[in-house]
């Protein structure tokens, strides 16, 4: 039986594979990010890692954020976004709800607070629906700080919105003047 150390280390690996450097075991991804689960499977076991299709299948189904999708027959996998890689995950824009909630620390203030949010080498900023959320993804770096950001105003002045599988919302940048500290 698995522990659940082990299942977060191979959803740390996941991701690594998965979202940015899929070449670390040689597999390749498609243009919407998805591989075959079996190639996945064997390339995870010539690196070295222990993993077999039920233990994929229960790091999937028990990841707290839902990083990760079967396609409809289990066949394929992929990451639900946070890519750093070029991938069309073919989301379409959505209506967000009208606050949208990011986590972060202080140090990070005064840079958010010059030039907004910004993906970096992502394709999206990941803006969530719940403070909870924001605030359990700013306790993984610090004291966490929530900014609010005005998804209304935003989509009015012609920002699009997307909204992933695993219920993270994603855009393209967040300038200042949609953002306030909570």
């Amino acid at each position: 039986m698995k522990t659940t150390n082990t299942y977060v280390k191979l959803s740390k690996f996941l991701s690594l594979i998965l979202r940015h450097k899929p070449e670390t075991i040689g597999i390749q991804l498609d243009k919407n990010g998805w591989t075959d689960v079996q190639i996945l499977l064997q390339k995870i076991q010539q690196s070295g890692k222990s993993i077999d299709l039920k233990t994929l299948q229960a790091v999937v189904a028990n990841n707290d954020k839902k990083r990760f999708a079967f396609n409809i027959n289990g066949s394929r996998i992929r990451a639900n976004q946070g890519h750093s890689l070029k991938i069309e995950l073919g989301y379409t824009p959505q209506t967000p709800p009208d606050i949208l909630y990011h986590g972060t620390i202080e140090r990070f203030l005064e840079s958010i607070f010059q030039t907004g949010l910004d993906k970096r080498k992502r394709h999206h900023v990941h803006l969530s629906a719940e403070v909870a959320t924001a605030n359990m993804v700013g306790k993984r770096r610090g004291n966490p700080v929530i900014l609010e950001i005005n998804a209304q105003e935003m989509q009015e002045e012609g920002f699009l919105f997307y909204l992933s599988k695993n219920g993270v919302w994603l855009t393209e940048k967040v300038p200042v003047k949609y953002m306030n500290r909570q």
